[in-house]
């Protein structure tokens, strides 16, 4: 499978997922002079008037750090857009990605051809997250340039398929860029994803405990002291079905193991729909890979480090 230009030469193949409310310009800035993917959802800016100011931030940071570093230029950054009806933030939002060029659009809850087009327009990619084969039919059918199956253990909004079927499934038709997410934290699995007939893994889960996320200290410090069993799948807080923390559904006065099933009309994504993101913490299964909250630098250094031993392992080239 051969990658557009704009995601051939990064230093790991790897995109930083979107973390809702956590993803900040300090996070995405510092994964993109790391040498990958940075992305954040264009939500997290609040008031929408903020989001002018972080793409500008973004955007000087950036070609700042080409300038002074041509040996090791930034990787592309990406802005995750929700197409659902209830983002009643959508148009505004896409004009500021138009203004700026944003190189990478990620789009979630909805294909649309209009929104392709629109990034198409001005040089940009689309990359749609997709939770099984089907709706990987209608993302490329409406033009989407590549593909993120989300799978199993993906933090927050999260499919139940294996990645195995998932990524066999999507290859069958599907020779463009594509990219798999769900509880890869470790440059083995980052491998492993590539081996599947990934070009790309997409990991948010760890990211989240970085010294540049916006997350609370306490967040960060849950997700370095638990594993896989501390995570629960549940659509009761925001009528789709994610992964989350169990010890912040026991905060919240809740027992993680008998939740009860939400209205999925009852679904909003709307400018300030973020209560529930706030108080509920989302996460992937990959977690039992982080042991301390580290800079985002050091965490894709230990990917790159384990990424060439796995592949010394098999006798590849690294």
């Amino acid at each position: 499978m051969s990658l557009p230009p704009i995601l051939q030469g990064l230093a790991l193949p790897v995109i930083g997922s979107p973390l809702f409310i956590i993803s900040n310009p300090k996070l995405v800035i510092a994964q993109c002079q790391a040498g990958i993917v940075g992305s954040m959802p264009a939500l997290n800016a609040r008031p929408a008037s903020q989001l002018d100011e972080w793409l500008a931030e973004i955007t000087e940071t950036l070609a700042a750090w080409d300038r002074d570093h041509p040996e090791r230029k930034a990787a592309p950054f990406a802005i995750n857009q929700i197409v659902h009806k209830t983002n009643d933030r959508l148009e505004h939002d896409m004009q500021v990605c138009a203004k700026y060029k944003v190189p990478i659009v990620i789009t979630s809850l909805g294909a649309r051809t209009d929104i392709n087009e629109a990034v198409h327009s001005w040089g940009g990619i689309v990359l749609h997250d997709v939770i099984n084969n089907a709706f990987a039919h209608k993302a490329v059918e409406k033009g989407a340039d590549g593909l993120i199956a989300v799978a199993a253990g993906a933090g927050g909004h999260a499919g139940v398929k294996s990645p195995f079927a998932l990524i066999q499934e999507i290859r069958a038709w599907f020779a463009g860029p594509l990219a798999l997410s769900g509880a890869i934290a470790t440059g083995d699995a980052v491998l492993a994803a590539q081996a599947m007939g990934a070009d790309l893994a997409y990991i948010g889960s760890a990211f989240i405990a970085t010294d540049e996320a916006r997350a609370s200290d306490a967040y960060k410090q849950c997700i370095v002291d638990s594993n896989s069993d501390e995570i629960v799948y549940s659509n009761l807080f925001t009528g789709v079905h994610g992964n989350y923390l169990k010890p912040s559904i026991r905060t919240a006065g809740m027992d993680p193991d008998h939740l009860p099933e939400s209205d999925p009309s009852k679904m909003s994504f709307g400018g300030d729909a973020k209560k529930a993101w706030k108080d509920i913490w989302g996460c992937g299964q990959g977690i039992g890979a982080v042991t301390a909250v580290v800079p985002a630098a050091e965490l894709v250094a230990r990917l790159e480090r384990e990424y060439g031993a796995a592949r010394a392992r098999l006798g590849l080239a690294i």
